[in-house]
């Protein structure tokens, strides 16, 4: 499953606008068990929170595409009075291990009331610098608000872990938030050359196809086309009440965007084609990861897109 630019929006009505020309886009396959992938480090993260999800409208609330967007980049602990706390500096390599944390709000007491956002109450990602490794999990939280987020084994390297959440209360309730802690996992690091850019690939019989302008800082519609033996995908189901996550971090700082699809969700026969919204923050390489889920299986794909 980090720059001096910051992005400012806090909640935002995702809009599709224009048409899509093709864009050069490299997606490297992930796996599709439901723990984690066939990519060597690359974790779906299916952890529930602490309590129940649920339904897909309940969570929503608006049509999906229209739901909020973390503010901020995820490069800092600390926004607007709220802060990500932990007692981990570096974690095990190798082998499974929790990650403990505790969001405290503006009067320093840990948080407690968070709202759902896609069904969860807390998204939580772990990304290694070199943009692999990537894992989406959603932890659980503990009465006094302490987080435990379950990581699969990591390898040895600089890691940048994300919390992503919307308090229900106090100063900052119903405003998004991203904020990171960097850890290090001991050993012998070997960096992974970032895939180039390419316009499609294949992930678990899946052949992903991606058309789309973005460019720095302005919102441009992005669109994923599915199929699978030359035949359009159209049994998508829904992922945490999208057709499709998709995440994104920036080569050389690892800094963060959410993008949701605009398409709207009508049952289990999503696809072939998804809308996101793209509003990348600054130029250059980024890393995206699509989760999708077909068959109560849910499959990773990962992309390299060049923002200009």
């Amino acid at each position: 499953m980090a720059t001096s630019y910051r992005f400012t929006p806090r909640r935002r009505s995702l809009a599709a606008a224009g048409a899509a020309a093709a864009l050069a886009l490299t997606l490297a396959a992930c796996g599709s068990s439901s723990d984690s992938s066939s990519m060597p480090g690359t974790d779906h993260g299916s952890k529930s929170s602490a309590s129940s999800s649920p339904s897909a409208s309940q969570a929503m609330g608006d049509m999906p595409g229209m739901d909020h967007m973390a503010s901020g980049n995820g490069l800092s602990d600390t926004q607007d009075g709220y802060r990500l706390t932990s007692k981990d500096a570096t974690l095990p390599s190798g082998k499974q291990t929790a990650y403990r944390f505790t969001v405290t709000g503006p009067d320093g007491k840990a948080v407690t009331g968070f709202a759902l956002d896609q069904t969860k109450r807390m998204h939580f990602y772990a990304i290694r610098s070199d943009l692999t490794g990537f894992q989406h999990i959603h932890p659980a939280m503990a009465a006094d608000g302490t987080w435990t987020a379950d990581l699969a084994a990591l390898a040895p390297g600089s890691w940048r872990l994300f919390a992503s959440f919307t308090p229900d209360g106090g100063s900052g309730k119903g405003n998004d938030f991203v904020l990171s802690h960097t850890v290090t996992v001991p050993g012998t690091a070997t960096k992974t050359p970032l895939p180039a850019p390419a316009t499609s690939t294949q992930a678990d019989g899946y052949t992903v196809t991606v058309k789309g302008e973005p460019m720095a800082g302005m919102a441009h519609p992005l669109t994923v086309s599915i199929a699978k033996d030359g035949k359009p995908v159209t049994d998508l189901q829904p992922y945490l009440a999208t057709y499709a996550h998709l995440t994104a971090f920036h080569e050389g700082d690892a800094a963060f965007a959410h993008l949701h699809p605009t398409t709207k969700v009508t049952g289990d026969h999503g696809g072939p084609d998804l809308n996101f919204h793209a509003e990348l923050p600054t130029s250059g390489n980024w890393r995206l990861f699509l989760q999708f889920q077909t068959g109560g299986t849910l499959h990773t794909a990962a992309l390299t897109l060049h923002v200009g």
